[in-house]
């Protein structure tokens, strides 16, 4: 097998260069100084995801801070419905709302066709990032799982019990099918096309995929994944996909068979030794530090990050975190975080 000048490529082919790879969820966001002042000028998180010029400026924000060794293009698992035709305003203080879609009826203003078309800026600039980021540096393309869209379309936003989706795939499930074969559809052309833009790695988020019984979890989680992977590696079947299918628990041992994916991204509630004895001989593992370790920072952050190390690292292994970056974390300590992955590697290497 090839040595890629990318150490994230060369861990998702399962080479231990003794070299642990660091990026974050959420690495471009509202904890920097320099995208508070961007996002401040430009009017709306939207007008970032869809100016090309913003979104490639964010997304390299953290590279030139931080030296990771990916970025992720910066832009929204929303940004699906919103090509589809179902408006999407993020509000202070509030976040996502949508115009809920809750009958089959409402699927029929879904235009699937003018997809590329509204998302040529978000594919626009990951040429851009592409051509400006370091050939060491991987870029990652990513999109939402089709269950977790279909959350935000059906409930109109975010929701604490998500009744209105979580009825409408148990009572009419062949209709509820309906909205997430049209998101398998979208979700594939859109990751597609970000490969074709220059994404060296895609990763799924299923942030809602833990809400899910085991029969639904098969139906509206599993099934749907396996169908975009399939259509993904059919037009590109070298691309490495990572798969986040957060607080699944041990139907992790689920998604690491879905056939053709190189990685899982690890929640933070997962053991750490279940991780390693249960998953890691099948996929490479990804994660999986609680985000509030690195608000805190201090002793709790360090002791935490080196029992993951030892724990997870003597085999081929991505840092990150289990969840996104919270808004308040003080750079010092992400700063703080990549020095630890830095001496871990020397002192290994």
């Amino acid at each position: 097998m090839l040595i890629s000048k990318q150490p994230m490529i060369n861990v998702l082919n399962g080479i231990n260069t003794n070299r642990v790879p660091i990026w974050l969820m959420r690495q471009a966001g509202r904890y920097l100084e320099e995208y508070q002042q961007i996002r401040k000028n430009a009017g709306s998180f939207l007008n970032i995801c869809y100016s090309p010029d913003l979104a490639k400026k964010v997304t390299l924000q953290p590279i030139h801070r931080f030296n990771f060794d990916a970025a992720i293009i910066f832009s929204d698992i929303l940004v699906i419905p919103d090509a589809l035709g179902q408006p999407v305003d993020f509000k202070p203080g509030v976040g996502p709302v949508l115009e809920p879609i809750r009958s089959v009826n409402s699927l029929a203003h879904l235009k699937l066709h003018q997809l590329k078309t509204h998302l040529a800026p978000v594919y626009e600039a990951v040429s851009s990032v592409r051509s400006e980021l370091a050939e060491n540096k991987s870029l990652i393309g990513f999109s939402g799982a089709p269950w977790t869209i279909a959350t935000y379309m059906v409930e109109g936003g975010t929701s604490r019990d998500f009744t209105n989706t979580k009825l409408w795939a148990c009572a009419a499930p062949d209709e509820f099918n309906n909205l997430i074969e049209i998101l398998v559809s979208a979700i594939t052309e859109h990751l597609i096309s970000q490969i074709k833009g220059g994404a060296d790695i895609l990763q799924i988020f299923d942030s809602w995929a833990g809400l899910l019984s085991e029969r639904a979890f098969e139906r509206w989680c599993l099934a749907p994944i396996r169908k975009i992977v399939r259509g993904v590696l059919k037009e590109f079947p070298e691309i490495p996909i990572i798969i986040f299918p957060r607080l699944a628990g041990r139907r992790y041992l689920d998604v690491v068979e879905i056939e053709g994916i190189s990685a899982v991204s690890l929640d933070h509630t997962l053991s750490l030794g279940w991780v390693h004895e249960h998953l890691q001989s099948k996929v490479i593992v990804q994660g999986n530090l609680d985000p509030i370790y690195l608000l805190a920072g201090g002793n709790a952050m360090r002791e935490e990050v080196n029992r993951i190390l030892d724990c997870l690292a003597p085999s081929p292994f991505i840092f990150n975190l289990g969840h996104g970056v919270l808004p308040n974390t003080p750079t010092e300590h992400v700063s703080e975080l990549c020095d630890i992955i830095t001496r871990f590697q020397r002192e290994s290497s």
